[in-house]
């Protein structure tokens, strides 16, 4: 199978990006185990990750110089960026955290749905693969079947998903950022988000690092700061960029994936049979999609 250079580039890198972001349980759940609060964990992971990424550009001396027009769109990123964490954590107090993921999963046929309004028609090999690997979710994601549906969990899933689509999309067409280096559209976006999990952590009532103390700590907030942030977000832009916003993000099918393994592995959770077929279908379908799309 022949593979162009942006496929040889895109493909890997968006897998990438959903195996590191699935990698959020095996840091955050001890964290929360705890008593730190979520905005402490959030504003740690996102402050943590402009630091060092701040850091590498300084000793890589790229510039950190935007026009006003790139500083716009960089704020609507970061933006959108941080509201699909939010919406997603404030769905979970609402239903049931696999109902909230498959919802969230939604993002790859609105990222489609958005990119046909802007004239650019995935093919039916990447139709195909989207249905299918929402299918492959929602049978690894579900649960016994009698959870309650919550009118407010499910608009805010889907908001999430919404925020997480557009981000793909600007980043994959905005002119006005196309010569902006990913590390740079990275750090900008997780700067954003900083400022926001700041802001929350003042409105709080809990002490900022409340249940986070000792070594283990502090090396589950790097850990969360360096692969499902700063690795998770480039390798999006990575990917975004060389083989589209819609391909892309039926990548993100990793991310359910790695968080189901990371949830066997490391905290013992049950790998059902049921489960076992879900990702074999979603795996299944984002290679059907890089074969019958590959040039």
């Amino acid at each position: 199978m022949k593979l162009s250079k942006q496929a040889l580039i895109g493909y890997p890198a968006g897998v990438v990006t959903g195996v590191t972001y699935g990698l959020n349980p095996l840091f955050a759940v001890p964290l929360m185990a705890a008593g730190a609060a979520v905005s402490s964990i959030l504003f740690f992971r996102y402050f943590i990750a402009v630091v060092l990424l701040g850091g590498y550009i300084l000793v890589s001396r790229q510039s950190f110089a935007v026009n006003v027009r790139q500083a716009a769109v960089l704020l609507i990123l970061g933006l959108l960026f941080t509201s699909s964490s939010l919406l997603l954590f404030e769905a979970y107090h609402y239903m049931a955290s696999g109902v909230a993921t498959t919802l969230v999963f939604l993002y790859p046929v609105l990222t489609a749905i958005i990119m046909v309004f802007l004239g650019k028609i995935p093919s039916w090999p990447v139709w195909l693969s989207i249905v299918a690997t929402f299918a492959g979710v929602a049978i690894m994601t579900g649960g016994s079947g009698d959870e309650t549906l919550s009118t407010t969990g499910i608009v805010l899933s889907v908001l999430s998903a919404l925020s997480y689509a557009l981000f793909i999309v600007i980043v994959n067409r905005s002119r006005a950022i196309a010569d902006i280096s990913n590390t740079v559209l990275t750090f900008y976006t997780l700067f954003v988000g900083s400022v926001v999990f700041w802001i929350g952590t003042l409105i709080s009532d809990v002490p900022l690092t409340n249940g986070i103390s000792g070594v283990n700590a502090w090396l589950s907030l790097l850990g969360l700061a360096v692969l499902p942030t700063i690795i998770s977000t480039a390798t999006l832009a990575v990917a975004t960029r060389n083989i589209g916003a819609t391909k892309a993000s039926v990548l993100g099918v990793f991310e359910p994936i790695t968080a189901i393994f990371v949830g066997t592995v490391a905290f013992g959770e049950p790998l059902t049979p049921t489960i076992v077929i879900g990702i074999a279908i979603a795996v299944a379908s984002v290679t059907f999609m890089i074969w019958a799309t590959r040039r």
